[in-house]
């Protein structure tokens, strides 16, 4: 998600999920080509499986930014076709390309030449007028042809004229079934669902229909439910790290940024929703976000927060949001 899934949101959530494939903001080839490389898709190590989300409508372009994700240690790179903001519309990339399924093909035949890991697209259900399934057959279909076996589908239609990005994340509604019935139709391709999923709940619903599912602003406002996901999806013998131990661990990694210059603010943003559901909850966030915001703020703003934190679980003194 474009200015949220930055690389210290992604460190994050990974102390939290070890198994979970996060996904950086969507970045602009000619972003990566020609400016600040480790500023734009720098990444940590321990982010792995990270993929790289790149916009654009050049095959030559794309390909070389493939390339330069691929050298950079990604494991997956992901070519965006689904979002609605008027930004993405401008450069000609983004949801509107879904109207030019020959000319997504042909970046995405590009970048499966230039690198060696997968190449996966992430689209909608339709965009504006453009609302069938028939439509929707056609564009993956042609995109197949390109040997892209992976599809992350939002599973609503975009609307590029007379709604507002805001707008376009909850109208018109969702149609889960026409991914469904998207994978009934092509078993040999890798169909993952997106949209609206709140819970582990849906997400193993939806499990029953699809090869995967991927949470956007649920698992950012709430993140402690990434917390499950290695036992419950991967099935593995996991135990996940208390909320505690997730801050203790932050901790230290926030130290190391903000001794190269990183602000407060850029680290505790992501965080906010540790506590979500739980006691004092507001009073974490609004203990962060108020000490954060002074320009002098350091690492003993969250060494504080974790203090009120582990000393709260007093019942006659807290109330749970």
């Amino acid at each position: 998600m474009m200015d949220w899934t930055d690389r210290h949101c992604r460190y994050f959530l990974r102390l939290i999920s070890a198994r979970a494939l996060l996904y950086t903001e969507m970045v602009t080839a000619p972003a990566v080509i020609h400016g600040s490389r480790e500023k734009l898709i720098g990444f940590d190590p321990a982010e792995q499986p990270v993929a790289l989300q790149l916009g654009g409508s050049n095959p030559d372009e794309l390909a070389a930014a493939a390339r330069i994700g691929e050298d950079f240690g990604y494991a997956e790179i992901n070519l965006n076709v689904g979002c609605p903001s008027n930004r993405v519309q401008s450069g000609r990339f983004g949801a509107c390309l879904m109207a030019e399924p020959e000319l997504v093909a042909s970046c995405v035949a590009g970048m499966r030449k230039a690198v060696g890991v997968p190449v996966t697209v992430k689209c909608r259900i339709g965009i504006d007028d453009q609302d069938s399934e028939q439509a929707l057959e056609r564009f993956i279909s042609t995109i197949a042809q390109a040997e892209c076996e992976t599809f992350i589908v939002h599973a609503r239609k975009a609307w590029l004229e007379g709604l507002s990005p805001k707008q376009n994340r909850d109208l018109p509604p969702l149609d889960y079934d026409r991914v469904y019935r998207l994978k009934q139709a092509h078993p040999e391709l890798e169909i993952c669902i997106n949209g609206g999923i709140e819970t582990l709940e849906e997400t193993e619903a939806h499990l029953a229909h699809v090869d995967g599912v991927m949470m956007g602003r649920a698992a950012y406002h709430n993140p402690y439910l990434m917390a499950e996901v290695d036992a419950r999806i991967y099935g593995e013998d996991f135990v996940a790290p208390t909320r505690e131990e997730v801050l203790e661990n932050y901790a230290d990694y926030a130290e190391r940024h903000l001794s190269t210059g990183t602000r407060l603010h850029h680290l505790i943003r992501h965080i906010l929703g540790l506590y979500h559901g739980q006691p004092r909850a507001r009073a974490y966030r609004r203990y962060l976000t108020e000490e954060a915001a002074n320009h002098d703020a350091g690492i003993s703003v969250l060494h504080t927060a974790l203090e009120q934190v582990q000393g709260s679980h007093h019942p006659h003194t807290v109330a749970a949001e």
